[in-house]
């Protein structure tokens, strides 16, 4: 067993720990106060390869590995979450249905774009009555003259509705099955401004106020019969697919923040004074920071062997699925310790932790929720 990472990952990781200091750091809360969206970051990160971290060189892509793809993750999100969903959405989510089960055409025709992050990426799954029970999917696709015609709607969508939004896969019923929950589903691809195609406003959210998430709407859109990704009828399965792979990124997304948490909290506590001395000293305040560091690096082997198991070519859905549970839950209690350390300050939002606190819940809800991945796993035991 080998827990070292190669000469070109630790690169790779103090890399992007520089650029998320200098560059995100010093604009994060005003991104956050503002609900704007990191547009300048974004183009940051494409200048720097990391766009497209895990796809081949000859489709655009930086030919890295889930594991180059985790590093990369954790330390964006170690410093802003917002920042690092917008990648992680476009990689995990916007750009890789297209990667495994489009046509050679379709690679050939938006990788490139997508790796170089001159478009983003989006995926449409869930819908309002369709979130964790995704085969109860609402929206239809009628082929009809050699056209796709769909409607529907989607809710809680990323990256869908920037200036830079390119193109969004979904879910649709495109035939009937033996029964309701039989029925076909497949995946669809819908370029950003097509007609009968409309993004929604953004929602108003608890946190990631700097990344871009919105319903969709499609009312008679028509998108060509070669839009279809992958097989027909296999759409869902597919997408369960892309869910196991996303979950490497949203756990390392839990250990980043987790992390950074930690980090702000230990910073503050050797530089607040109590009693005379810094209250880093008190046996309270060290036991917080010590079980923290202690979870938090179990958490991150957790992802590192999912990362790994997958780019063996071995299966990683357990493992992924146990990662993403414990690294949100932990991203969550995390964010409650710093902001405890912090005391009042902790609750002001001039203060990183106030800002980590808002942003970690959506990681026990967000991928799957927590209850999701307890049945992935319950049913790997055999339960």
């Amino acid at each position: 067993m080998d827990f070292e990472l190669s000469d070109d990952q630790q690169l790779l990781r103090d890399t992007v720990r520089e650029f998320a200091r200098g560059e995100i750091a010093p604009v994060a809360e005003r991104l956050d106060r503002d609900h704007e969206f990191p547009y300048e970051i974004v183009r940051k990160l494409a200048a720097l390869d990391l766009m497209g971290i895990p796809f081949p060189e000859a489709y655009g892509g930086a030919g890295g590995s889930s594991l180059d793809y985790a590093l990369v993750v954790e330390e964006l999100t170690r410093v802003d979450s917002s920042v690092a969903i917008t990648l992680c959405a476009h990689t995990s989510l916007g750009t890789q249905p297209l990667y495994l089960f489009g046509s050679e055409e379709q690679k050939q025709r938006y990788l490139p774009r997508l790796c170089s992050g001159e478009i983003l990426g989006a995926f449409g799954l869930t819908e309002p009555e369709a979130g964790s029970d995704a085969g109860n999917t609402q929206t239809r696709a009628q082929l009809t003259d050699g056209e796709w015609v769909i409607n529907g709607t989607k809710q809680f969508i990323t990256n869908a509705g920037t200036e830079i939004s390119g193109l969004v896969v979904i879910t649709a019923v495109t035939g009937a099955g033996a029964g309701e929950r039989q029925r076909e589903i497949s995946n669809i691809l819908v370029e950003n401004g097509t007609p009968g195609y409309e993004p929604g406003p953004p929602y108003r959210k608890l946190g990631w106020h700097a990344s871009d998430t919105r319903p969709l709407s499609f009312a008679d859109c028509r998108v060509p019969a070669e839009n279809l990704v992958g097989e027909r009828g296999r759409g869902l399965a597919q997408f369960l697919q892309v869910l196991d792979i996303g979950r490497i990124g949203v756990a390392a997304m839990g250990v980043g923040l987790a992390q950074g948490a930690l980090d702000e909290a230990l910073a503050y506590a050797k530089q607040r004074r109590a009693f005379g001395r810094s209250i880093v000293s008190f046996q309270a305040i060290g036991a917080k920071l010590a079980n923290l560091a202690t979870e938090i690096e179990a958490c991150r082997l957790m992802v590192h062997k999912a990362a790994w198991l997958k780019d063996q070519g071995r299966s990683f859905s357990l493992v992924a699925a146990q990662a993403k549970l414990k690294s949100g839950r932990l991203a969550v209690h995390a964010a409650d310790e710093a902001v405890q350390i912090h005391g009042g300050y902790g609750y002001i939002e001039e203060y990183p932790v106030a800002r980590f606190y808002r942003d970690a819940k959506v990681l026990t809800i967000g991928e799957g929720t927590d209850e999701i991945q307890e049945l992935v796993i319950a049913r790997a035991l055999g339960a």
